[in-house]
């Protein structure tokens, strides 16, 4: 098992000051990583019947700026939608990044999820093959243009050819990617291609279309890298994220406010893997359980429980 990382998906900011200080904060608690998310849309309809948050920054500029104002805290997006980019393009962003932060870049890419967005944004929501073979032809771009080796690249999806990316990353051979995404294809490429699989959060239905409870679904997955992985696991880290977080006394009481926020009955929702509450020493023990049976060592927190959770990641991290 991978020792455990911890990183923060920030979404808010409403002033470079507050920002800033975010990174710095992040930094200074023990935090691995600082997450920005590739999502644009701002209050109204769309946000609403989407069920996503006010997003308040574009990813590249928020984490360069985090960079900026930090030393060792790393930066990425959990994940870059492969739809909301040109490939060439999104690939140099990403190389300048890791070169102006001395190497602190984690990419992470997706298919793309939201079709309420897309439709938001004008954009065509693909059948899902389309948009992992737009993914998987990315990844391959990507890989090439950070290689500083000549692109001949001409595929269906994305195009790199007559010349040779710069700049080169700092990180050798390059910087960690990061695949997200939760079904067998994704997740088998992820396990392939990738240095961290991201496995989305699992559904709060009490029992999927495929019969599995949220905890089986997530072992599920975490078996769908194992297989395609191979030899190649012992060198993946896998990220997930505990959603819906909270130290405290009184988990119960927790577990009922996510019960009413999801529309869901409260009874097993201490067990899903996106939820994680209790008492400092019962969250600890429950990522090293949830290690074990999900392989999730990389652990992402909400930015609004940054600062209560920070004793879990001085516990953890590193072990």
């Amino acid at each position: 098992m991978h020792p455990f990382r911890f990183a923060v998906q920030a979404t808010k900011a409403t002033s470079g000051a507050e920002w800033r200080d975010l990174a710095r904060k992040a930094e200074d608690l023990g935090y691995a990583t600082l997450f920005v998310s590739d999502h644009y849309l701002g209050p109204g309809r769309a946000a609403r019947e989407s069920r996503l948050p006010p997003q308040h920054l574009a990813p590249i500029a928020a984490m360069a700026t985090a960079a900026a104002v930090t030393s060792t805290l790393r930066v990425g997006c959990r994940v870059f939608c492969v739809d909301y980019h040109v490939p060439a393009v999104l690939a140099k962003e990403a190389a300048t990044i890791d070169l102006l932060s001395d190497g602190r870049l984690e990419f992470g890419i997706g298919a793309g999820w939201s079709p309420l967005e897309y439709a938001a944004m004008g954009l065509e929501f693909a059948p899902p093959g389309r948009r992992v073979d737009k993914l998987e032809e990315v990844v391959a771009l990507v890989k090439a243009h950070w290689s500083g080796e000549r692109l001949e690249l001409h595929g269906e999806h994305a195009t790199a050819a007559g010349y040779a990316g710069l700049p080169a990353p700092v990180q050798r051979p390059r910087p960690p990617l990061m695949i997200g995404g939760a079904r067998r294809r994704v997740l088998s490429l992820a396990a392939r291609e990738a240095d961290i699989v991201s496995i989305n959060n699992v559904p709060f239905d009490a029992v999927n279309e495929a019969g599995r409870t949220p905890p089986q679904e997530a072992a599920h997955r975490f078996g769908l890298v194992r297989e395609a992985a191979g030899e190649r696991l012992a060198e993946i880290e896998i990220e997930a994220s505990p959603f819906f977080t909270a130290i405290t006394d009184d988990p119960d009481a927790a577990v009922r406010r996510v019960a009413d926020v999801m529309g869901v009955p409260p009874d097993g929702l201490s067990e899903h893997p996106n939820v994680l509450a209790g008492p400092l020493d019962a969250v600890a023990d429950r990522l090293t359980e949830r290690r074990e049976t999900f392989g999730a060592n990389y652990i992402s927190v909400q930015q609004r429980e940054m600062e209560r959770f920070a004793p879990v990641v001085s516990r953890l991290a590193g072990k």
